[in-house]
């Protein structure tokens, strides 16, 4: 997705400020869904436009803690001039981030939060206001049921600070509408598609009883639907997710999901890095960038403001 040249903090930004051996390592939480690639796609965009060498790499999988500290140590030791980091775990990954600190070496966190003081701990936030991203599909559930049913909530990972966010504002709304019930809001769907499926599966006698759904990330909205499918459910429950793929914006126009709340993964690794190079230009840099997010109906997905998230 090509970003708009206005964009940002950036206009300020010199192309000829970097060599090209500048090196920003740009840490996901993982390498399989789309929404990283996504994140590569605009991280290695800025790369190309500022002149400097991006460096992706982070674990396979969202729940492998000791591989994503391994690539920030490995980072660390080989002496980037920045990390941009998506920490899987908002306290896990805190030592390591501080022995970054420690070198002198800059971190930006982007998309989950890490527990410590902006500025101090780290340099700056880019992320979806994931609270608000909550919100907004907790509003949207209760729209589309008319303010009354039965409401299953799949939650994603303990640890995991950005979806615990999303959860959170979901939560704040459903539980200003009496007439809904929230039947289940404890359980947990893991890091992949195929556990998140399981755990879906698992719960499928409460699915069955619920009216409406909900699923805070790509992976368990994915898992979530595979499992609707699997038992015939599918089209028949009101389903709202998070984060879009080609797999479930196909759903969307089959009518599967209700609605998606949609990130700007491209923006969002867009900034991330021109933030980090803002920085080692001498340049003062937000504490907080909200990267934004939109929700995406069957009804608005062809609307230029959503192709422009999500693309055509």
């Amino acid at each position: 997705m090509k970003l708009p040249h206005a964009l940002c903090l950036l206009a300020l930004i010199p192309l000829t400020a970097f060599s090209a051996n500048e090196k920003i390592a740009v840490i996901p939480k993982g390498t399989t869904h789309s929404f990283w690639k996504s994140v590569e796609a605009g991280a290695r965009q800025a790369g190309a436009e500022f002149g400097v060498e991006i460096l992706w790499k982070g674990p396979l999988k969202e729940d492998d803690r000791a591989q994503q500290i391994g690539v920030v140590q490995q980072f660390v030791s080989s002496g980037v001039d920045a990390i941009v980091l998506a920490p899987l775990d908002d306290t896990a990954l805190r030592t390591p981030v501080k022995s970054a600190a420690d070198r002198k070496i800059p971190v930006v966190i982007f998309d989950s939060a890490l527990k410590g003081e902006v500025g101090k701990d780290f340099l700056s936030y880019v992320a979806t206001n994931n609270f608000r991203g909550g919100e907004i599909g907790g509003t949207e559930l209760v729209r589309l049921l008319g303010g009354k049913g039965k409401v299953v909530l799949l939650r994603y990972a303990e640890g995991s600070a950005s979806t615990a966010e999303r959860e959170a504002g979901f939560l704040s709304v459903i539980k200003q509408h009496p007439g809904i019930t929230l039947i289940v809001e404890n359980r947990y769907a893991g890091a992949t598609i195929s556990s998140a499926q399981d755990a879906a599966m698992n719960l499928i006698d409460k699915i069955r009883e619920a009216d409406g759904l909900f699923c805070p990330n790509e992976s368990s909205t994915q898992g979530m639907l595979l499992a609707l499918r699997q038992t015939g459910l599918a089209g028949k429950k009101t389903f709202v997710g998070f984060d879009t793929s080609p797999f479930l914006l196909t759903a969307l126009e089959r009518g599967q999901v209700q609605a998606l709340v949609a990130q700007n993964p491209t923006r969002m690794g867009y900034l991330g890095v021109a933030t980090a190079v803002k920085h080692l230009r001498g340049e003062k840099v937000e504490a907080t960038v909200d990267t934004g997010c939109v929700l995406v109906t069957k009804e608005n997905r062809n609307t230029p403001e959503v192709e422009a998230v999500v693309g055509k």
